[in-house]
């Protein structure tokens, strides 16, 4: 390359880098590369880490370390001086230099800080090598690591720390706790195992095939990076399958969960949480109705083994029984495996299924990958708040009957003390706890909720019992108007015998009847655009509601009547009150409801709970697969993370 032509070349990249100028500046956007000086509150070089040489990957070198020439560089590091300065003349020459048989070779000087990448030397290196494409930038890197603290990204990012020291790469950053571990588990790899040349280069290649899929589908309008989008991938395709897969058949893939990339961009569930009225149908939903549902149920367990699973089996008969022969219905039981449960969600829709029912949180992997297969074919998952907009998910809101069994609880207990039976630390639980605190507190002011775990060692009912708690509220009975003396909430005599108080019970009859009429009607939303639909429906549905102990006293009964005839109807909000929990914040003064998202999320516990929510690695290993999927606390060091 001679003079004439590098001049062509900056001048190129010059207009280039004003049309990227102008169009931040549009936007609001920051014209400049950063400066990481401005986000280090510390001296950069007093708290830095050596790290030495590494194949810098081209899109995370993001900034500058001081704000000395920033004004030279678009944010993309392309240039913005007048051809005839003498950075231009600089610049020119190392574009020569580059052209030629030796190439840049000397390696850029630069601190890395939460994965991304502020040059301290070699800045003109950079925006020729990013001008011609390159991918890669060698340099020599500094770290700078941020204090540990509770913020989601700082915990990801000492999570990238023992991830790079295994496989030595930059390509990929999450935001989220849990995400790296998920990764290497799809790759195969053991966790914390240091990875051969041969991994890397085969991860490289394999991401970069991805990112270009990505990003030919308009993956750089998201917020959400290539690697998130991997992810979801993987949850349904073998890694392997990156490595087999022509450019088109990758693409295809991409494209048909391309709804779920989306929802995955913008998490925020609608969260249906009342039964919708019926309205005049539209000429649309005219257009659109059914005469007749073929309806799957997948079980991942029997009726005989699991009260859970006769719940739902009871939910079916209510349906045939409402329907007749508008609906036909076929049930699968012992789904066991995610290879099993997909195996049957196949059966199922050979078999001519319109809508799938997967009636536990743990099948909801077989249910994201039949969803995508399948895009015709409704799939619906019984549990709370998962990301994906092509399977949605119902639950109910268990924290209302819980209200209810806590005042009745309060106004039973002799001593004021009741003790409560956790069942896991997943989402939604803690909202139980605490509406039960909250109802006992309304008919006791002393009342003390203290709190252990099924999901813990030991023998919480025994344990409460020998130190003298006579009231205590276990798991809940899924059936209605079936009540045990080892579940709902109960009372233990002088004599050694228990009496039922009452428990929360199910009805899923009434959400399957209003699921099938909304498909028969042709209300079903069909819209696409990457929604997450989340049921969340509470008494007022008819889906939730509470079954009362038949020796209740007959004030205590009354009370419950008529807390249940408010939440029916509206009118009692569990958590419109004051609400201070145990280190003593004020999360509620008494003005506001909370919302979906602050209940299901909820990591605190009220002011007159003793107990604590327990972190993953202490809960039993049986249980530890449901506390990975759902819970409050993501596990710190997971050996392994469920697909």
């Amino acid at each position: 390359m001679n003079r004439s032509e590098a001049l062509e070349q900056y001048n190129r990249a010059l207009r280039m880098g004003k049309a990227e100028q102008r169009e931040r500046l549009m936007n609001g956007q920051d014209p400049n590369p950063a400066v990481l000086e401005d986000l280090v509150t510390d001296s950069v070089g007093e708290s830095s880490q050596y790290v030495g040489l590494v194949d810098i990957p081209v899109e995370r070198i993001v900034g500058t370390k001081t704000a000395g020439r920033i004004s030279a560089f678009t944010a993309g590091f392309l240039p913005l001086l007048d051809a005839k300065s003498e950075f231009a003349l600089k610049w020119m020459n190392l574009c020569i230099a580059h052209m030629s048989e030796e190439g840049i070779r000397d390696p850029i000087t630069c601190f890395e800080y939460m994965g991304n990448f502020y040059v301290q030397e070699g800045n003109k290196r950079v925006s020729v090598l990013k001008y011609y494409g390159a991918s890669r930038i060698p340099g020599i890197v500094h770290r700078i690591v941020p204090p540990l603290s509770d913020d989601l990204h700082v915990k990801a990012y000492y999570e990238f720390l023992d991830f790079y020291k295994a496989t030595k790469i930059y390509d990929v950053q999450f935001v989220h706790p849990g995400q790296y571990a998920k990764l290497v588990n799809a790759v195969g790899i053991p966790q914390g195992q240091e990875w051969r040349d041969e991994d890397r280069r085969r991860f490289r290649a394999y991401f970069q095939y991805f990112k270009e899929a990505f990003y030919e589908l308009g993956g750089e309008q998201l917020y959400s990076h290539p690697e998130d989008a991997l992810l979801l991938w993987l949850e349904v395709y073998p890694y392997t399958d990156l490595g087999k897969m022509s450019t088109g058949e990758l693409k295809n893939s991409l494209e048909e969960m391309w709804d779920n990339v989306i929802a995955m961009d913008s998490p925020i569930p609608v969260f249906s949480t009342e039964v919708p009225t019926a309205e005049k149908p539209s000429i649309f939903s005219k257009i659109i109705r059914k005469d007749y549902v073929s309806v799957a149920f997948i079980h991942q367990r029997t009726i005989e083994t699991s009260p859970w699973t006769m719940a739902h089996d009871t939910g079916r008969k209510h349906l045939e029984r409402v329907f007749g022969k508008q609906v036909s219905v076929q049930s699968y039981f012992g789904a066991d495996t995610p290879e099993l449960a997909e195996q049957m969600m196949e059966q199922a829709i050979e078999a001519g299924a319109d809508v799938i029912f997967a009636t536990t949180p743990q099948l909801i992997a077989p249910c994201l990958k039949i969803s995508v297969k399948y895009p015709k074919v409704k799939v619906l998952n019984c549990s709370v708040h998962m990301p994906y907009s092509t399977v949605r998910t119902y639950y109910s809101r268990v924290y209302e009957g819980k209200f209810i069994t806590g005042a009745i609880a309060g106004a039973m207990a002799k001593n004021d003390r009741i003790g409560y039976v956790g069942s896991y630390p997943i989402h939604g639980v803690p909202a139980a706890i605490n509406a039960f605190a909250l109802g006992a507190q309304m008919t006791n002011p002393r009342a003390k909720i203290e709190l252990k775990w099924s999901c813990l060692p030991g023998d919480p009912t025994k344990e409460f019992l020998a130190d003298g708690i006579n009231v205590i509220s276990n798991r809940d009975t899924p059936v209605k108007d079936r009540l045990f003396t080892d579940s709902g909430t109960y009372m233990a005599n002088d004599d050694g015998s228990f009496i039922s108080l009452g428990s929360p019970t199910w009805n899923w009859g009434k959400f399957y009847e209003n699921i099938v009429r909304s498909m028969l009607n042709g209300s079903w939303d069909t819209e696409k655009g990457g929604k997450i639909v989340n049921y969340w429906w509470g008494m007022s549905s008819g889906v939730i509601d509470i079954t009362l102990g038949q020796e209740l006293p007959e004030g205590v009964r009354s009370l419950a009547e008529m807390l249940r005839t408010g939440l029916r109807q509206g009118l009692i909000d569990p958590f419109f009150r004051k609400i201070v929990t145990q280190d003593g914040t004020i999360v509620n003064d008494g003005t506001r409801s909370l919302s979906p998202d602050d209940l299901l999320h909820m990591d605190w516990l009220c002011e007159n709970v003793s107990g604590s929510i327990p972190k993953y690695e202490d809960v039993l290993p049986i249980s530890r697969p449901m506390v990975k999927l759902l819970g409050v606390y993501p596990p710190e060091n997971p050996e392994e993370v469920p697909k």
